[in-house]
């Protein structure tokens, strides 16, 4: 019996193979998009998924002004925000980000689903998301996907 065919396979930085996916937001409810999101960069998918190591894909969002979320979340929910200053405690409904910068509202729930450490940190930065259905990306060749479609 070859001992090699057992062992387990550690990926490293050198090793990762990195892919371009593309994803349109519209008519995607909020929190399923950035669940599968933050599956897809942080690597959870991938059979040499390695906890340690940034092994995800790069995500472009587009069309981040037309995501829907569930119920009454749209007027209900509140993001919090401190400045660090007395009385600097701000708050925002996901309608009022919606209009300021739709980006934030995708940016703001997939963070909240990645670790709070470094790599987490790091994954972070495989993620770019767009208001309208434009992207800079185009030289990267990315594949599109749809959401519903997996698992």
């Amino acid at each position: 019996m070859d001992s090699l065919s057992y062992k387990t396979v550690s990926a490293n930085k050198a090793t990762v193979t990195k892919d371009w996916i593309l994803i349109d937001a519209e008519n995607l409810i909020l929190g399923r998009l950035s669940s599968h999101v933050a599956m897809i960069i942080r690597g959870k998918y991938k059979p040499s998924y390695t906890p340690h190591v940034d092994c995800g894909d790069n995500v472009i969002i587009i069309n981040a002004e037309k995501v829907v979320l569930s119920g009454n979340k749209t007027d209900e929910k509140v993001y919090t925000h401190y400045t660090g200053y007395p009385g600097g405690q701000r708050f925002a409904t996901p309608r009022e980000l919606l209009t300021k910068k739709p980006q934030a509202i995708i940016e703001k729930a997939v963070k909240g689903m990645l670790p709070k450490t470094k790599l987490g940190n790091a994954i972070f930065n495989n993620l770019f998301v767009y208001s309208g259905s434009e992207h800079p990306h185009a030289a990267q060749q990315p594949k599109k996907i749809n959401i519903n479609d997996l698992r």
